[in-house]
């Protein structure tokens, strides 16, 4: 059950901007703060984000910011290689996560008292993405409660951002990656879902709003692109189709050991043995470049990049010994 839950609500995210999209009236430290962190480098994306904080000490954004490099620092460590798959399944409490959450309560707070005094778009997308952070900690934990409580708090909020703003590109993340997930579970676990009072969705006007992230988004393209590709590998093994959302992504962020392991994964499942190869290569070679930083990451990225490489033939790269 904490397994199906936390996949009905793990996607609800935080996200990355886009040069062709509508922008949002954030200062450029936010925006450095998220390419720091899509470019592997948590550490410094942190520090931009306490610049935001200090800048707009009223709003969440700042907050939001930290929160977001420190779930990425979070996912790393925790990526495993599991039913040939890699990702990052679970992990148990640690001390951190106070901090973490303490975090996302302070971006909460702040959002709904600015909405408490005037109705708002974005500041309903920065409260859903409160919320939504929230629920991806928990999931990693396997708390079953609390990421249905998060999660659907996300939804109501990301819902009443596109209904104040329908050019929001933003809110469409959350909300498509929300329809895919619980459209794409199985008839029992749709059961659960409903018992349990956690609104429906179709995959169909999942990949609707998906697509529309792509197009309008400016703060979300990345990570819809990130999860939309790991949706289609999951729950469709359309891996053609993740590989050609996942490889802009690569391309933009090439210091990102994280995105290089999940595009190898993908070619890997399609057959793609010499460039499954080079993509699980690179990834370990940027986490020793980096080991000054984020040691856990780049520790866990190590051992992850080997784990696959001896999945695969020799002759391609790997360390597979070839029958």
């Amino acid at each position: 059950m904490r397994r199906i839950i936390f996949l009905i609500l793990f996607a609800l995210v935080f996200c990355v901007p886009t040069a062709h999209a509508k922008k949002l009236n954030v200062p450029p430290e936010a925006r450095e703060s998220l390419r720091l962190m899509y470019a592997g480098d948590t550490a410094r994306a942190i520090e931009f984000a306490h610049k935001v904080q200090q800048a707009l000490p009223d709003s969440p954004l700042g907050y939001l910011l930290e929160v977001n490099a420190l779930w990425w620092r979070t996912y790393c460590a925790a990526c495993e290689i599991k039913w040939n798959t890699i990702d990052a399944y679970k992990r148990a409490k640690l001390p951190e996560d106070d901090d973490y959450f303490r975090l996302a309560d302070k971006a909460i707070a702040l959002g709904d008292a600015q909405l408490a005094k005037s109705p708002s778009a974005v500041m309903n997308l920065y409260v859903g993405m409160g919320y939504a952070l929230k629920a991806r900690l928990h999931g990693l934990r396997m708390e079953a409660k609390p990421v249905a409580r998060a999660g659907v708090k996300a939804r109501e909020y990301l819902v009443r951002a596109s209904q104040l703003d329908p050019e929001l590109g933003d809110a469409y993340t959350g909300l498509g990656l929300y329809n895919y997930f619980v459209d794409a579970l199985s008839w029992w676990a749709k059961m659960l879902r409903f018992f349990m009072g956690i609104p429906g969705g179709s995959k169909k006007e999942g990949v609707r709003l998906l697509e529309r992230a792509l197009r309008e988004g400016d703060m979300s393209v990345g990570e819809a692109r990130f999860y939309y590709a790991k949706n289609l590998r999951n729950y469709d093994l359309n891996y053609t189709r993740g590989v050609e959302l996942l490889t802009p992504l690569v391309e933009e962020y090439p210091t990102n050991p994280v995105f290089q392991l999940i595009l190898g994964d993908l070619h890997a499942k399609l057959g793609h043995h010499a460039q499954a190869a080079k993509y699980f290569h690179e990834a370990k070679r940027l986490a020793t470049r980096n080991n000054g930083s984020d040691a856990a990451c780049n520790a866990r990225v190590q051992q992850v990049a080997d784990g696959a490489l001896a999945l695969l033939p020799r002759s391609a790269g790997g360390t597979k010994a070839e029958e």
